[in-house]
């Protein structure tokens, strides 16, 4: 006979608060729904071209919307404000017309905006949000039902058949493999900026670098190689990749140097080898197959030899509103990839059976660690 359960009925005020937490958390799909919307639409662009600050009425007109939907764009609005994708002036809920602007966040929705510290995210978004994606979601109680193989597949391969960002992907949908490559291609030149400036011991007195990122990262490069011009720069993408780069000139006589390759079976050797945001999309043994590779690329420690991570570090050092992001994207891996999000002792753990002899973080920037892992 079950033990009766010690759980403490709720009082009538915490009832009331869990019931609409549950709302909350029931419906949060609408707010992705709603940010899908305004991206569809180029809400934050056209605030942006309107001076950066706009009316409802405005927005309307510029969006060449009918004026019927201007109630409705409205109540869309309201709750892209209260979730802190837009910025508004006044009050958004007694009827006063609100003036409308963009926020750090909706910022990086803008088109066209030049600055190196600016990576468009709309494809990031519109991955994220789309059908193949969240059927995934919808089979995740199905997959932990299923008696499945030890190399299991993810949530999303068992649903759809193929892989997400492999070269499979465009077997089940042309236009998801483009959006799906474009938005890791955003994600992953978001915020090297940032990085350069903030960690520029990492780079500074290298004379070559490898950098394997897997899609699309010359943005990357060429930020790298615009601060430090003394480093030769060779960037290793699939093969697939590479036949669509262009190389990214810095001066007449630097430039990237684009070569294909598998970070299983061989990575071009330098001072330094550099995975940014990489590993995360593989399991844990593979992580210790690549990594291996980049030890046989780069030299001793002594010579400067070293691996540069740069990886989301999974703990809450940064406060729960930031902790909830890092344990979103974990859950985004489990469900669409066999990779996943790691703690710093699950980092250790991984570099040592790699055959590392040391690892240093570097520093926490944001939700990322930049590490420096030494042979």
């Amino acid at each position: 006979m079950a033990a009766p359960s010690q759980a403490i009925a709720p009082t009538d005020a915490e009832l009331l608060q869990a019931q609409a937490d549950l709302w909350r958390h029931s419906l949060y799909y609408l707010t992705s729904m709603a940010l899908k919307c305004a991206v569809e639409l180029h809400i934050p662009t056209a605030i942006h071209d309107l001076g950066g600050a706009t009316t409802l009425p405005e927005l309307v007109t510029a969006l060449s919307l009918p004026k019927t939907k201007l109630p409705f764009l409205g109540r869309v609005m309201r709750l892209l404000v209260t979730s802190g994708i837009f910025a508004s002036d006044g009050s958004i809920g007694d009827g006063a017309e609100a003036v409308y602007r963009l926020n750090p966040l909706s910022w990086l929705l803008v088109e066209g905006v030049e600055s190196e510290d600016h990576t468009y995210q709309k494809y990031f978004v519109l991955g994220t949000v789309s059908r193949h994606y969240v059927e995934a979601g919808l089979s995740l109680a199905d997959w932990f039902r299923k008696d499945l193989p030890e190399q299991l597949p993810s949530p999303f391969e068992d649903l759809h058949g193929v892989p997400l960002v492999h070269e499979s992907t465009k077997l089940l949908d042309e236009e998801l493999d483009r959006i799906v490559e474009e938005g890791v291609a955003a994600h992953d030149n978001l915020a090297i900026g940032t990085i350069i400036r903030e960690c520029s011991d990492v780079f500074s007195g290298l004379h070559s670098l490898t950098y394997c990122c897997g899609r699309q990262g010359n943005t990357s490069a060429k930020a790298i190689i615009r601060a430090f011009p003394d480093i030769k720069c060779t960037v290793l993408n699939l093969p697939r990749v590479v036949e669509t780069t262009t190389p990214v000139a810095v001066t007449a006589d630097d430039a990237v140097s684009n070569v294909t390759g598998d970070l299983f079976h061989t990575i071009p050797p330098a001072q330094a080898v550099m995975l940014k945001l990489v590993l995360h999309f593989w399991s844990d043994e593979d992580c210790v197959k690549i990594l291996k590779q980049c030890r046989k690329a780069i030299p001793s420690r002594e010579e400067g030899g070293k691996v540069i991570i740069i990886e989301i570090l999974l703990e809450p050092y940064m406060g729960p509103i930031m902790y909830e992001a890092q344990l979103l994207m974990d859950m985004l891996m489990m469900v669409n990839t066999k990779g996943r999000q790691r703690t710093e002792n699950d980092w250790r753990q991984i570099f040592t059976k790699a055959g590392f002899s040391d690892y240093k973080v570097v520093k926490k920037i944001g939700a990322r660690g930049v590490i420096e892992v030494y042979p």
